[in-house]
């Protein structure tokens, strides 16, 4: 009944940017939390980005001040602005969200993730 759909990944020579967008739907009631985790070929998933019901954001190391995450809560989606990419930015990302659905129920839901290849 809740759908995550990731959007905006695509291939990008390094120094560009792109910008990803993930979708929530379904029967929602509130969303605490959302974040961006990032699995590149032959690595552990890992946390990019995270942004609270607050607006408070948290980010990994290697990619603060390059990434930019934030939301529309109108819109139940959150946006990941990725600026100055690296060739080890490249990796399948994945939008996540804690939320509360209509039934009372609490949950961690995953999107089916976008490819993000940066090369030259």
């Amino acid at each position: 009944q809740v759908r995550l759909v990731e959007s905006g990944g695509g291939l990008v020579q390094p120094g560009g940017s792109l910008r990803l967008s993930c979708a929530a739907s379904g029967s929602i009631f509130s969303i605490n939390a959302m974040g961006w985790y990032r699995q590149a070929p032959g690595k552990e998933r890992e946390l990019v980005a995270t942004i609270t019901s607050g607006a408070y954001t948290n980010y990994v190391d290697s990619v603060k001040g390059r990434f930019t995450i934030s939301r529309d809560n109108a819109k139940n989606t959150v946006y990941l602005q990725m600026n100055s990419l690296k060739p080890e930015d490249t990796a399948i990302y994945y939008c996540d969200a804690n939320l509360v659905t209509n039934s009372g129920a609490t949950g961690r839901y995953w999107g089916q993730g976008t490819q993000v290849t940066v090369s030259s």
